[in-house]
């Protein structure tokens, strides 16, 4: 009890009159809240009354007043300024996910497509990463489709089609297919390579024009009985669509807004956002998650833009605009502004046609609720008490290692989030250790490392038994990080691993118990799906690693074929895999015929 606590008494009486961040730990040491503080004696003394004894301030809402009263002891770090505290309060919370704090997983960053004025023959490029130059010209963000439109541009236009063309000094198959001018070759002059230029522009500012000539291209491809290249552009125009939000909000002039707008019901929230530039809405993403009793809108809107936004300033900053004024708001726009270097605008407009885009990004916000397709909540929740977690697993990593007698060994991480396989967040890792521990740990930890980047799931799922559970544990122990972990092994019949279809008696270890299922258990069927996804994860990354390396070997062995000659192909085509997939023609166009022959000739 609190009125009993002698040392969390003794500890906030001693607190500094400092900015800083403060850590609440409960009586097993268990990180329960990170917060952040101008003066750190009187924001930490407003979560107490200490007379007649020490409890929690009356005036705490329900959240607060229960993390208060779990507890036991608090640490603090002294920093030089608020905003100072405010920084790595974010990253203290993105690393160690404590359990009362709020934190919207958002791993993704937005691609910007960009191209630079000072080169002279300039090409369209993707970029997830700020490049510092006053010649860089940038669109975007893009929530999906940034690939897509990058690779139709290619396809409309005749820009030089890869960086290492122009350093070969001889036209290639683009050329032929009237898809390059060749100025590697010829000397194609500046106005005529800008008209492709301003084509490509075009195209990247006015979606309609891009889809429109896309679907021309594809009729035809379907015309010529190129079914497959039609499909495929089919898929490419439907992802670049996707990612558009209708709007009939007319703006006159060319206006930029980053527009964000969170919405909850009673069992979850959405956090949208919108990206208008030059009057249009080019793109939009949404996130929606479950929510807990220990959910704080306030907190959720200062993690997510602080998420967004991160630590670099954008290629493109706007004006934000955000659907509700919470607490921190000024601090997060002094933030914002000394990551600028310019003036931030954090505005909650309440009339006019800014008032009408935050209306917009919350009636979709709506929509997604209601038409959000709900995973299995009471699968979850069952799961949660039959492993005695902390937290409900509705994001989920699992671990598996793959490798062939100690050669092309690897790590691999599959992630499940509320019902679905998680591709894009998947992870592959190369390993040097040789043994299944030594692997285990050297994944774990490569992973723990990440955390500042990718913050942690709800739960980790090991492949293995009770000794690489025991690892993992130890790895997220030594880290303090609120992070469930469980193991699944196969059941084991006269010391071998049993493993028959459909009748697998797997087991899984918590830390503190062994369980065993039956076969028609629903939870035991989703640790096995995600254990196998693992797996299969693994053995791809593993086959695909030891085929590369073979490939290399390969090329480096052909008689005639000189290392100066390796890395002319590889600053052509770029890795081994492609050298082996191009055809005889453009091996020819980069070395000679011979040569091509040969090559052509082992890989066949």
């Amino acid at each position: 009890m609190l009125e009993k606590n002698d040392i969390l008494l003794q500890q906030i009486r001693n607190l500094p009159k400092n900015p800083g961040v403060y850590h609440y730990f409960d009586v097993n040491g268990k990180l329960l809240y990170i917060g952040k503080a101008k003066v750190l004696a009187n924001r930490v003394k407003s979560y107490f009354r200490f007379s007649p004894h020490l409890k929690a301030n009356p005036t705490l809402n329900l959240r607060l007043d229960k993390m208060i009263n779990e507890t036991h002891s608090l640490h603090y770090i002294v920093v030089k300024s608020e905003h100072d505290a405010l920084i790595l309060e974010n990253s203290l919370i993105k690393q160690l996910n404590p359990k009362y704090n709020i934190l919207l997983r958002d791993d993704k960053t937005f691609p910007y497509l960009y191209y630079n004025t000072s080169e002279k023959y300039p090409r369209i490029e993707l970029t997830r990463k700020v490049i510092k130059s006053k010649d860089i010209h940038y669109f975007g963000p893009y929530s999906i489709g940034a690939r897509d439109i990058l690779e139709s541009v290619y396809e409309l236009t005749s820009l030089v089609q890869k960086k290492s063309c122009l350093s070969s000094k001889k036209a290639c198959l683009f050329y032929q297919l009237n898809k390059c001018l060749a100025p590697c070759e010829f000397d194609v002059k500046k106005e005529l390579y800008h008209i492709e230029l301003d084509k490509a522009i075009n195209f990247i500012e006015n979606k309609k024009t891009l889809i429109k000539q896309l679907i021309k291209t594809m009729h035809q491809y379907a015309e010529d009985l190129r079914f497959e290249e039609a499909g495929v552009l089919r898929d490419k125009i439907e992802r670049i669509q996707k990612s558009e939000i209708k709007s009939d909000i007319d703006f006159a002039s060319n206006e930029n807004y980053d527009i964000f707008a969170l919405y909850q019901s009673k069992e979850r929230v959405v956090v949208i956002k919108l990206f208008m530039r030059a009057g249009k809405i080019i793109s939009s993403s949404h996130k929606s998650t479950l929510i807990n009793e220990n959910f704080d809108l306030d907190e959720a809107f200062e993690r997510v833009l602080l998420e967004y936004y991160s630590n670099e300033c954008p290629p493109i900053i706007a004006p934000i605009l955000i659907s509700y004024d919470f607490e921190n708001r000024l601090l997060i726009q002094e933030h914002l502004t000394k990551l600028f270097n310019k003036k931030a605008s954090l505005l909650v407009p309440k009339q006019g046609k800014k008032r009408e885009l935050v209306d917009l990004a919350l009636l979709n916000a709506k929509e997604i609720l209601k038409n959000d397709v709900k995973v299995n909540e009471t699968l979850l929740h069952n799961l949660q008490t039959l492993l005695e977690l902390d937290n409900l697993p509705q994001r989920i990593e699992t671990f598996d290692n793959s490798h062939l007698g100690s050669v092309a060994t690897v790590g691999a991480m599959v992630v499940y989030d509320e019902g679905n396989f998680d591709k894009s967040s998947y992870r592959q890792y190369h390993l040097e250790a040789k043994d299944e521990y030594a692997q285990m740990r050297e994944t774990l930890t490569k992973r723990v490392e990440s955390f500042d980047k990718n913050p942690p799931p709800d739960l980790w799922v090991i492949d293995g038994g009770t000794t690489l559970l025991s690892l993992a544990k130890d790895i997220i122990d030594s880290h303090g990080v609120n992070l469930d972990v469980i193991a699944i092994s196969k059941e084991k019949i006269d010391a071998r691993s049993h493993r028959a279809k459909g009748k697998a008696n797997d087991i899984l270890h918590t830390p503190l118990k062994s369980i065993k299922l039956s076969a028609d258990d629903k939870r035991l069927q989703l640790m096995q799906r995600l254990r196998d996804e693992a797996h299969r994860f693994a053995i791809t990354f593993h086959k695909k690693t030891k085929l590369k390396m073979d490939k290399e070997s390969k090329l480096l062995n052909i008689k005639g074929i000189s290392q100066a000659k390796v890395q002319k192909l590889l600053a052509y085509f770029g890795t081994f895999e492609n050298i082996s997939k191009a055809d005889e023609e453009e091996i020819t166009s980069i070395l000679n015929i011979k040569d091509a022959k040969i090559i052509k000739l082992v890989y066949k």
